[in-house]
């Protein structure tokens, strides 16, 4: 009765399916420095992708820029196994390099004093995949992310979110989540939620890498609603994560260039889960049906434990049942 009715509230009407909203914001500026020693300032519009509000976020960390592209031929890269020849019959004419970044051409070039590749019609210079040895963008274990979520019970017509009431409108600029100190502020710093997840930022910076945010709330609507809070934990789901993107635009003379990005960074992807309960007569009854019947179950269980597997079992089996001699040698057990 005690496990039935207190620790599993077994008197309590559920409602397992809320309705979730979540929005984020990051926040933070960084600049990075190129091999040409070219500055850049990153700052939200930079490394947040895709634009912020989604409940799936990327943050980048680290990059390879390869600047002005412009479609032409030029030599397949060394590093492409399938551009790799020693005469124009290892190229045939039209055939795409498998894993690289064109169409061959037929001819066999030198891409540099030591290595030979197809010619190829594309993108060019060909994708520079030289990367940093530290991340460009190390500042970003500093940027905060804002999680606003907000949860929706509707069979018991109960709404929660996770931000402070409060009247001081500088309160979510200047707090930090923390799970004993502030539990009530939905800003995170990117370091903490990283190493919450078991890994440390300079390391999954430089390749990127995914983490789950994984937000859950337990309500018992019998209590006061401040009762209602959400828990929060991170789990690292992945070591490596990026993708590319490009940026187009034309010169002076028309001609149409292009940059090409290849972003590595760490991926967060925000799930919400809930459930809520409120008495109902309806459970109430039925579990406590339940624990009655468990009771009689418990009883059948004590007894045959007694009976054949206890080491006094012959005494118990003496008190349990009584001989009563009739008539005629017949006797009767009770």
């Amino acid at each position: 009765m005690w496990w039935v009715f207190v620790v599993r509230r077994g008197y309590q009407d559920t409602d397992a399916a809320p309705h979730v909203s979540v929005v984020t914001k990051l926040k933070g500026v960084s600049v990075s420095r190129a091999e040409d020693a070219r500055r850049r300032l990153w700052d939200a519009a930079d490394f947040s992708r895709p634009p912020q509000g989604e409940n799936v976020l990327f943050l980048v960390t680290n990059f390879i820029v390869t600047d002005k592209q412009v479609q032409g031929t030029c030599p397949e890269s060394p590093s492409v196994l399938d551009g790799i020849c020693v005469e124009d019959v290892d190229c045939p004419m039209g055939n795409p390099v498998v894993h690289g970044n064109g169409i061959k051409t037929g001819k066999c070039v030198m891409f540099n004093s030591t290595h030979s590749t197809c010619e190829i019609f594309g993108w060019c210079p060909v994708e520079n995949d030289t990367l940093p040895r530290k991340p460009l963008l190390a500042e970003a274990e500093n940027f905060t992310l804002f999680i606003k979520n907000t949860v929706n019970f509707t069979k018991f017509n109960f709404s929660k979110g996770n931000t402070l009431q409060t009247n001081d409108p500088t309160y979510f600029k200047t707090c930090m989540y923390d799970p004993f100190f502030s539990p009530s502020c939905p800003v995170f710093r990117i370091r903490d939620m990283v190493e919450a997840a078991g890994e440390t930022f300079g390391a999954l910076a430089l390749l990127g890498g995914s983490i789950s945010v994984r937000i859950e709330w337990d309500c018992d609507l019998d209590q006061p609603a401040a009762h209602c809070q959400p828990r929060y934990s991170f789990i690292l789901l992945d070591r490596r994560y990026n993708f590319r993107t490009a940026s187009y635009y034309w010169d002076s003379q028309q001609q149409h260039y292009r940059s090409l990005l290849k972003l590595y960074g760490i991926r967060f992807d925000i799930s919400v889960h809930g459930q809520a309960g409120k008495f109902g007569i309806i459970p109430a009854a039925v579990s406590f049906g339940t624990g009655i019947a468990f009771l009689g179950t418990a009883t059948m269980i004590c007894d045959l434990v007694l009976l054949y597997l206890d080491a006094k079992a012959d005494f118990y089996w003496k008190e349990k049942f009584e001989e009563v001699r009739m008539g005629c040698g017949t006797t009767w057990e009770s």
